[in-house]
């Protein structure tokens, strides 16, 4: 790094510092072949819940690792007290958030978690609450994650899961608000456009929306989506929520009004590729309209094919895709 001046080993610190991180290998190998050996003899043992323990905190993306440690809870359970299994899944929980703090996108972490939240014993009373309170806990934990990572796609899927979990649910538009105050904070949040895409078809879904309810809410989404492709139309997450909210078979004026804002871009941004290319695809779509006659089609489909052309030349390392598309056109 700059600023910072190097200091040379000497030969004999130099071969101290190798023998230190031999020993370390070679006491991680021990470790390793000891947990893996009392995993074949099918050891199920509080003591050897602590060896799964000093492992993972070596590694913790040894998957193997962390079904053997779920296979010793289970073999420890039914000699247990629901307050003892509920102490052992909190344990866990704490484990997996320390892990969580260096190591947010290992999917086996956040996975042992999920079965730890399943694990909870079920019955009335006191089990109802635990639940309830573990519930509470993951939702605050996995906001903290999104407020340090907000494309953390392992915690945005984790935070859908949690959703769909809670005992009581929450409404879909706070959900709609959240992943809106996401996306405003960072344009190129692609995990956030597609939790919005989620969101939305759950909303409709739920209430019944009419087709022009529906096209009325996407109106406002375009207008949403619009600020993040002029702030940035060099970055894909926006387009690709564009590109969602047009679907397969748009209304004519829809389709004809987003040609024409981005065709506007296209003029302040020539270079674009993702604006070049959503304009292809998009005069393609609009050749492909039943309301469209044979002498506007041909013509469309000459201009889409000159914007994949153009494309060959904004980004050569994809031209040869590009020239297929062109092609097509034809």
């Amino acid at each position: 790094m700059h600023g910072i001046k190097r200091t040379r080993l000497t030969p004999q610190a130099a071969e101290a510092k190798k023998l230190k991180e031999q020993g370390k290998i070679e006491a991680y190998l021990a470790l390793e072949q000891d947990v893996l050996g009392r995993k074949r003899r099918k050891e199920y043992t509080t003591e050897f819940l602590d060896q799964t323990t000093k492992l993972l905190d070596l590694n913790p993306e040894f998957y193997t690792i962390w079904n053997f440690r779920r296979n010793i809870l289970l073999g420890l359970f039914p000699s247990l007290s629901p307050e003892e299994v509920v102490s052992h899944l909190t344990t866990d929980l704490r484990l997996t958030t320390s892990y969580l703090l260096v190591h947010p996108k290992v999917y086996w972490i956040w996975n042992h978690r999920k079965w730890c939240l399943e694990s909870v014993p079920s019955g009335p009373g006191e089990t109802v609450k635990w639940k309830e309170e573990f519930w509470k806990g993951e939702l605050k934990l996995v906001e903290k994650m999104l407020d340090a990572d907000s494309r953390n796609f392992h915690a945005w899927d984790y935070r859908r899961y949690v959703l769909s979990s809670l005992p009581t649910q929450r409404p879909l538009s706070d959900e709609l608000k959240y992943t809106q105050s996401k996306i405003e904070s960072n344009f190129s949040n692609f995990s956030a456009w597609h939790c919005r895409t989620k969101t939305l078809l759950a909303i409709w879904e739920k209430e019944g929306t009419g087709e022009e309810e529906i096209r009325r809410a996407k109106d406002e989404e375009f207008e949403l989506v619009t600020q993040a492709l002029w702030t940035d139309p060099n970055d894909q997450s926006g387009w690709l929520y564009h590109r969602w909210l047009i679907g397969s078979a748009p209304p004519l004026e829809v389709l004809q009004r987003e040609i024409k804002n981005i065709q506007d871009l296209y003029e302040a941004e020539p270079d674009s590729k993702w604006c070049i290319n959503a304009l292809a695809h998009y005069t393609l779509l609009l050749s492909r309209n039943q309301t469209t006659n044979d002498e506007d089609q041909i013509r469309l489909k000459e201009e889409a094919r000159r914007l994949y052309q153009r494309l060959e030349e904004v980004d050569g390392d994809r031209k040869e895709r590009y020239r297929d598309m062109a092609e097509r056109c034809l």
